[in-house]
């Protein structure tokens, strides 16, 4: 018998369940739907999902209190939140505090679905996502995120912030493919009013800086019209 992957959807608003709860199950999932954080730790202890769909604004409890509660007591099930708030430095602390990915509202649900895989398969079961570690290395390249600093064989690189902020990044979605678009979500936000050419800018940056053959990349990675990967492998240091 297959055994397919759980996932727990929660949100108030039931046109989304309504509409997303069919197109998850035709996809190979098995699904459950909450209409509030609290009853979506309810539901957790019966329904045990592999992982989590969580509207951040709802009532009862809030998307962001079901997320510190899980990571308090030690519960790593992988969560993508569900968000309106375009605010990059918001999103950043919802990362912080042990969301795995957002996405902002209104999306293409097939975009969820990718969000989905992606945390799926780079998920360390019973252990934190790599986006609360606070230090991320691979081989010989290290990013403190504290302090902002990044060494590659314990050099100093002199980067901008922006480009500091890309990397990192790129490093906690290591091996996924990231349209510029929405890395320019990620990183300059809603508030910020330039073009993907921005991206493309700070990436000739950190390869200068990482000494990075865009021929035969050892870090990023070209995808000819979609986008970048990192493609070494990332631990926490």
């Amino acid at each position: 018998m297959e055994i397919r992957t759980r996932v727990l959807l929660v949100d108030d608003e039931t046109a989304i369940t309504d509409n997303l709860k069919p197109l998850l199950e035709r996809s190979g999932f098995d699904v459950a739907c909450a209409a509030d954080g609290e009853q979506a730790l309810n539901t957790i202890v019966t329904f045990v999902p592999d992982l989590i769909v969580l509207d951040v604004l709802m009532p009862v409890r809030d998307g962001r209190e079901v997320l510190r509660w899980l990571r308090q007591n030690s519960n790593w099930t992988p969560i993508i939140l569900l968000t309106q708030v375009g605010n990059a430095t918001e999103r950043a602390m919802a990362l912080e505090e042990g969301a795995d990915d957002y996405l902002n509202k209104p999306f293409d649900p097939f975009e969820l679905i990718a969000r989905i895989r992606s945390v799926l398969r780079r998920n360390r079961p019973g252990r934190p996502p790599l986006v609360t570690a606070r230090r991320l290395v691979s081989g010989i390249l290290s990013l403190d995120r504290m302090s902002r600093r990044v060494t590659l064989a314990d050099q100093v690189l002199n980067l901008t912030p922006k480009a500091v902020t890309l990397l990192e990044y790129l490093m906690t979605h290591a091996d996924e493919l990231i349209t510029r678009e929405r890395l320019l979500d990620a990183v300059w936000g809603w508030d910020y009013p330039v073009g993907t050419r921005a991206v493309d800018t700070r990436i000739a940056e950190l390869r200068r800086a990482m000494q990075d053959d865009p021929n035969q990349p050892r870090y990023l990675e070209t995808v000819q019209s979609q986008g970048y990967r990192f493609i070494a492998e990332v631990i926490e240091g």
